[in-house]
């Protein structure tokens, strides 16, 4: 049997044929090589399948192609589209809240033989969050490519003038950066296409390690970017390019990139316009992807486009500029041979450029660049000599590089000739998937450490056919007594046993004080404790420890050294006293409420490499706890050990902290007495937010779902 590879793409549109490449900031070059690289690896023969796993939309606004569950890509490889959040498209930054969901999705999908591969590869940090959930869930090996990353983004906001507070608004920021550490955190291997994101951008991570990264440069499609000409294509280009051009024989300076604020097309519209040399010796050629309506483009794309149309006119550039609206992907190729029959530049102004692939595209039709020195574009000209780096945030530098670039014929043509060899030599598709193979192969050919539980006695279930999980902390304090003797009859009917519903407790404290506080309820016992904010697990009347789940959240955890790490601040923090404390948790009481304290927690342990994560509960109590163990993973821990799908499991929530538990798959009830940061959650599928309070909350829940009838 051959290798069976997953990949996670998760945000764009993405779909076997016509990528709309350019069409927002979500589909672009990563969209592109994620499919070629699946369909070079199908076409190994060591490779039996190759799975991406994408985001399943139903939207009136984009193609119905992404609303098919199933694609094939070619043989051996398809697209396996999957449900999660609303149905219609959305940007990246607005599909956090619902990862946990697709994370469930795939391990009940993947811990089923069949279905199980070999590896995960995840694709930038959205998946990279989802890998590192499945990764950790089931033993799978995890590969990671951050494509770009959060830290560097933030860098270079921040030094562009942008505003904190603004950036974290728009995109998301800390969410990303908590992923891509979770995933580098999970990760066997971490694949990059240049030493210098290893070595610079990588490296700011604290749960990277440099031993991880390998480098893996993409490879062009030989078979689409060469630099003969194919029939009738000229004429094609000609048509797309020469209504906006007075003198389209004219070299042109050709840019292909989304529009979005990253790629810095306004400077170079803006170097082209104040040069009188550029607009003397060429034309300008910006292909940004397609658009219809403006007004049905991103905001960022609008904003980019204005201030193109803005700098066209401002320079009284018309007749030298041409942005045309549509084109396709298949053109491409045409477009840069075009650009190399006239001794044209290939341009890319990019503020940042973890790799840059249509540089690597130009060069293998014939079109030397001018490129920003950053990243990529330094790796692929030291193996290419086939132009310049110039820094792209100088006007000035920027617009003496591309005079300097074009000013030599003789130079141009070795450019050319370079450009063309060097690719063919180092960047070819055969020989990255070869490479890519070859990786995998040595560095993840064993399971994971941790392996994924699994049912070790088929006679013995302490879990019924579904699982209530009542949090003793907080719905059950001080219920009212009639709803209290109503909740009891309710779980006395369901019945223990076999084909029948059990109930749970959940509770920060510690095993032996939850049993004290819930002997005073006088309910009928729980048929498991998940105790210590998650970090224990009990069953039955016996109060049986699983081993299994202590092992699993211990990997790596050094209980002394994160103490240690945060004992510098006690202005903040104050260590509870030794009955709050546990060998996997390390709790905390804030000397101020406020969310502010966990960056600056989560700060100090990335610092300091430890495997451990803070979760605040009720603004006031600060739990750290092994980065394996939550409430959250506790119950997936359950539902993969018993064999108890995740939809047969309520839980519920109500305080501050308690979102770890609304995310995914279970049910959950939120009583109607719940903290505000819970009203996020409504328009949720399986959370109920109930008209009463506490007890009487969970039972409308209870009643909403007819979750305790037998089935």
């Amino acid at each position: 049997m051959g290798l069976k590879l997953l990949h996670l793409h998760l945000h764009g549109l993405f779909r076997s044929h016509d990528l709309e490449l350019g069409r927002d900031a979500d589909t672009g070059g990563q969209t592109l090589y994620v499919l070629e690289l699946a369909r070079g690896l199908a076409a190994r023969p060591e490779v039996e399948r190759v799975e991406v796993v994408t985001r399943l939309i139903q939207d009136r606004r984009v193609s119905a192609d992404y609303a098919r569950s199933e694609e094939l890509i070619a043989p051996g490889a398809s697209i396996l589209r999957f449900p999660f959040g609303p149905r219609r498209y959305l940007r990246k930054e607005l599909l956090w809240p619902h990862l946990d969901e697709l994370a469930d999705q795939l391990v009940t999908r993947l811990q089923h033989p069949q279905h199980r591969p070999d590896w995960i590869h995840a694709h930038y940090a959205d998946a990279g969050y989802v890998g590192a959930l499945v990764s950790r869930r089931l033993g799978i090996p995890l590969v990671f490519t951050g494509h770009s990353l959060g830290r560097e983004k933030l860098r270079r906001l921040l030094a562009a003038g942008g505003d904190h507070e603004q950036i974290e608004q728009a995109f998301a920021i800390s969410r990303r950066i908590d992923a891509e550490e979770l995933a580098l955190a999970h990760a066997d291997l971490v694949i990059t296409s240049t030493r210098q994101e290893a070595d610079e951008q990588y490296a700011r991570y604290g749960r990277f390690q440099a031993e991880q990264a390998q480098v893996v440069p993409p490879g062009v499609d030989s078979q689409r970017f060469h630099p003969d000409a194919t029939p009738g294509e000229a004429p094609v280009v000609d048509g797309l390019l020469a209504s906006f051009l007075r003198e389209p024989e004219l070299p042109p300076l050709l840019a292909i990139s989304r529009a979005v604020r990253r790629k810095n097309i306004p400077a170079l519209v803006e170097a082209f316009g104040r040069s009188a040399v550029l607009r003397q010796r060429h034309n300008l050629v910006l292909v940004l992807g397609c658009r219809e309506d403006p007004r049905q483009l991103e905001k960022q794309q609008r904003e980019v486009f204005q201030q193109v149309f803005d700098l066209v006119d401002r320079y009284d550039l018309y007749g030298k500029v041409a942005y045309p609206k549509q084109h396709q992907r298949a053109q491409i190729p045409a477009v840069y041979r075009w650009a190399a029959r006239r001794r044209g530049l290939f341009v890319n102004p990019a503020l940042t450029e973890p790799f840059g692939l249509t540089l690597l595209e130009a060069a293998a039709c014939g079109l030397p660049m001018v490129a920003t020195d950053d990243g990529g574009p330094r790796d692929i000209l030291a193996r290419c000599d086939n132009g310049l780096l110039v820094d792209v945030t100088d006007l000035e530098a920027l617009q003496d590089g591309l005079e300097r670039a074009s000013s030599d014929p003789e130079r141009w043509r070795r450019w050319r000739d370079n450009g063309i060899e060097a690719v063919s030599r180092h960047f070819s598709w055969d020989a990255h998937v070869c490479r890519y193979l070859a990786l995998m192969q040595q560095r993840v050919h064993a399971a994971a450490s941790l392996v994924a539980a699994r049912t070790t006695s088929p006679e013995r279930r302490p879990l019924g056919d579904r699982l209530l999980l009542l949090d003793l902390d907080s719905s059950l304090e001080q219920p009212d007594a009639d709803a209290l003797q109503l909740l009891r009859q309710q779980l006395e009917a369901s019945g223990p046993g076999a084909g029948a519903g059990s109930f749970g407790i959940l509770s920060g404290r510690s095993l032996a004080a939850a049993r004290h506080r819930f002997a005073e309820l006088h309910l009928p016992s729980p048929s498991v404790w998940i105790t210590r904010a998650g970090t224990e697990i009990a069953y039955g009347e016996d109060l049986e420890a699983d081993p299994q789940w202590a092992a699993r959240i211990a990997v790596d955890w050094q209980r002394d050294e994160v103490e240690r790490s945060l004992s510098d601040l006690g202005a903040h923090l104050e260590l509870q006293d030794s009955a709050q404390q546990g060998p996997f948790k390390v709790s905390y009481l804030l000397r101020q409420p406020g969310e502010a304290i966990l960056a600056l927690v989560r700060q100090r342990l990335r610092q300091r490499r430890q495997a451990a994560r803070p979760y605040l509960r009720c603004h006031w109590f600060l739990d750290v706890l092994p980065l394996r163990a939550s409430r959250s993973e506790a119950i997936r821990f359950l539902a993969l050990r018993w064999q108890l799908p995740l939809d047969r499991i309520l839980v519920v929530a109500s305080q501050q902290g308690d979102a770890e538990l609304v995310r995914g798959l279970p049910a959950t009830v939120v009583p109607a007495e719940h903290d505000p940061c819970l009203e996020g959650f409504r328009q949720q599928q399986r959370v109920f937010f109930a008209s009463r309070s506490k007890v009487s909350g969970v039972l409308e829940g209870l009643q909403h779902y007819r979750f305790l009838q037998r089935r």
